[in-house]
């Protein structure tokens, strides 16, 4: 089944000629059935680029899905016309009344700020406070899930002393588990972040189950026992060149960065990256569709019960 987006957004016509089936509102309008809702969050700079690559990945599922895009204010943005975000962009006012199967919130390049230096952490902690009773399953990318971490188990910002930057090998606990269904015992995935998700840490401070973890990149993959609020500390959603981006522009702002590790042939800048981490991004955002969202939700999302939603806070 399709994803469901607007009709002129730009993601559209790159998603079509990698033959995914996008399905325009003009035409969902007609179609009888309920689509799942899912709100993205995007706090990224590139919004368009990062709009693209996770609409990408919630294609990869049988169920429909209606995705629509939220802002986080209405400050301009120095990395995304103004106009594409007056045509594609909700504000929170707009949306906070009504219930969504999931949201996505995406990552952010703050990893040195603290959060309270944050220009919009209060208008982040009342979505995510609003997500509680209005959300079924709620997706924390990367920084986002520091943001996450600190909202729902006080936990204090853990910063590295050096970025990390690169593929990572992981490996799976809880074999078993709804969100590693399909996963292979080991998995490549890509980390840039400076950030700290130490997995002895996080099993002493949170009940979380922790699903997948790397000797170097700490935690990956955790979720609440419920599956209501997943944590990827990672970015599953890369293109093949975005960390490649990443270090030019850091190399550009004479941070000097380390080369992102097992990521370019040959450890050489030169070299084209390929990309090892699409299967398990694909696997991981339709098992968090299936199992923590559609399966979980109600059928209607306007009249489910608050209890529902209240019930663990």
């Amino acid at each position: 089944m399709p994803i469901k987006i607007p009709d002129q957004l730009p993601a559209t016509d790159v998603l079509r000629q990698e033959n995914i089936f996008v399905m325009s509102e003009s035409r969902a309008s007609t179609q009888g059935i309920r689509p799942l809702k899912v709100l993205i969050l995007n706090l990224m700079p590139k919004k368009i680029e990062t709009e693209t690559q996770f609409l990408r990945l919630l294609s990869n599922s049988p169920l429909q899905v209606d995705i629509e895009l939220l802002r986080i204010d209405d400050r301009p943005s120095k990395n995304t016309p103004e106009a594409h975000l007056n045509a594609f962009y909700r504000q929170f006012d707009k949306v906070s009344q009504r219930n969504f199967d999931g949201l996505i919130i995406t990552g952010a390049p703050l990893g040195l700020v603290q959060f309270e230096n944050v220009a919009y952490w209060d208008h982040l902690q009342r979505v995510m406070n609003w997500a509680k009773h209005h959300v079924t399953s709620t997706l924390y990318i990367c920084w986002a899930a520091q943001a996450g971490l600190k909202l729902l188990y006080n936990l204090p910002k853990r910063t590295r002393e050096e970025k990390l930057s690169g593929v990572y090998q992981h490996e799976i606990h809880q074999p078993f588990h709804p969100l590693l269904r399909g996963f292979d015992d080991t998995f490549l995935a890509p980390h840039s972040r400076y950030a700290d998700f130490a997995a002895d840490y996080l099993e002493q401070h949170t009940d979380l189950d922790l699903l997948a973890t790397s000797s170097i990149a700490g935690v990956y993959l955790a979720a609440t026992k419920d599956k209501r609020n997943v944590f990827v500390t990672g970015h599953p959603e890369y293109d093949a060149d975005t960390l490649h981006q990443e270090y030019v522009r850091d190399v550009a702002e004479g941070l000097q960065p380390p080369i992102p590790l097992n990521y370019y042939p040959d450890d050489n800048p030169e070299q084209p990256p390929r990309a090892s981490w699409r299967s398990h991004g694909h696997l991981l955002f339709a098992n968090w569709l299936n199992y923590c969202v559609y399966q979980q939700t109600p059928y209607d999302l306007e009249h489910f019960s608050e209890d529902k939603f209240t019930k663990d806070d």
